[in-house]
C-alpha cells in the first residue's frame, strides 16, 4: 500500500509539472452568438498578446488568465470574455460581442448597446438600427436606450422606426419609414400606451390611405392621440 501511494503521488507531482511546463499553441477563439461582425478574432489575438507578452509557446503556468479575460473585457466591443487553457495546452477564447441597438449621430457617432451602454461604430461592420439625432449625452442615454430597447423587441417599431430624435428638453420624437409625420412621444412615461395608440392610429390610416396628409402625430398624452394635418 505504501509503495502504491508513492506512485500515485510521483505520478501526479510528474503530470502536474509536465502539464504545467507545457507550452501554449496559438489561441483558439470563439465568438459566441452572432458572427464576429464587430471585432475580429485577429483583434481579439492582439489583446491577448499585448497582454501577456506572447501566449505562443510560454509555459501554462505563467498564464494569469484572469488578466487576459479583464484584457478582453476592457475593450467596448467586447460584453464578455472567458479565457481558459485546454489540456493539450491550446489557448481557447469564448468572446460575446455587444449588441447595439441604436446609433448616435450627434457632434459624436457611436452605437447604444443592449443594456443601454455606450458602444463605438465599428470599420468592420455598419448595424442596421435606429438613428438617434438631438441632444444626446454620452453619459445619459436613458431614456434613448427605453425608446431603443421598445424598438428592437417590437416587431411594428422594427418595422418602422428609422429615427429616435431627443430635444434639449429630453422629449422624445420617433420618424417612421416612408411617413412624412413627426411622431411626439414626450416622456418615456406610459410607453407601452402610447406605441398602442401609435399602432392604432396606423393601421386606420393605412387603410384610408391618409397618412401622408398629416404633419405631426403627438402621443404625449396618455389616452390622445393629437393629429395635426399639413
Amino acid at each position: 500500500m505504501l509503495v502504491l501511494l508513492g506512485l500515485v503521488v510521483f505520478l501526479f507531482a510528474f503530470a502536474t509539472k509536465r502539464n504545467g511546463a507545457r507550452e501554449i499553441s496559438q489561441p483558439n477563439i470563439q465568438f459566441i452568438g452572432e458572427n464576429n461582425l464587430f471585432i475580429t478574432n485577429e483583434a481579439v489575438s492582439k489583446l491577448l498578446i499585448q497582454n501577456s507578452g506572447a501566449v505562443k509557446n510560454v509555459p501554462k503556468e505563467t498564464l494569469v488568465l484572469n488578466e487576459l479575460e479583464n484584457a478582453l473585457k476592457s475593450n467596448p466591443m467586447i460584453k464578455t470574455a472567458e479565457v481558459y487553457v485546454a489540456v493539450n495546452g491550446m489557448l481557447n477564447a469564448e468572446v460575446e460581442q455587444k449588441t447595439p441597438i441604436a446609433r448616435v449621430s450627434t457632434n459624436a457617432s457611436y452605437y447604444v448597446d443592449d443594456e443601454g451602454s455606450f458602444m463605438p461604430l465599428s470599420g468592420n461592420y455598419s448595424a442596421r438600427v435606429p438613428l438617434v439625432t438631438g441632444y444626446v449625452e454620452k453619459n445619459n442615454l436613458t431614456n434613448v436606450y427605453k425608446i431603443a430597447r421598445k424598438v428592437k423587441k417590437d416587431e411594428f417599431l422594427k418595422k418602422h422606426v428609422i429615427e429616435i430624435h431627443q430635444d434639449i428638453n429630453k422629449q422624445l420624437y420617433l420618424r417612421l419609414r416612408q411617413c412624412s409625420f413627426l411622431v411626439q412621444l414626450g416622456s418615456v412615461d406610459f410607453l407601452d400606451k402610447k406605441i398602442n395608440n401609435l399602432k392604432a392610429f396606423y393601421n386606420k390610416n393605412l387603410k384610408d390611405k391618409t397618412l401622408n396628409n398629416y404633419g405631426k402625430v403627438n402621443l404625449q398624452f396618455e389616452n390622445q392621440v393629437i393629429c395635426t394635418k399639413i
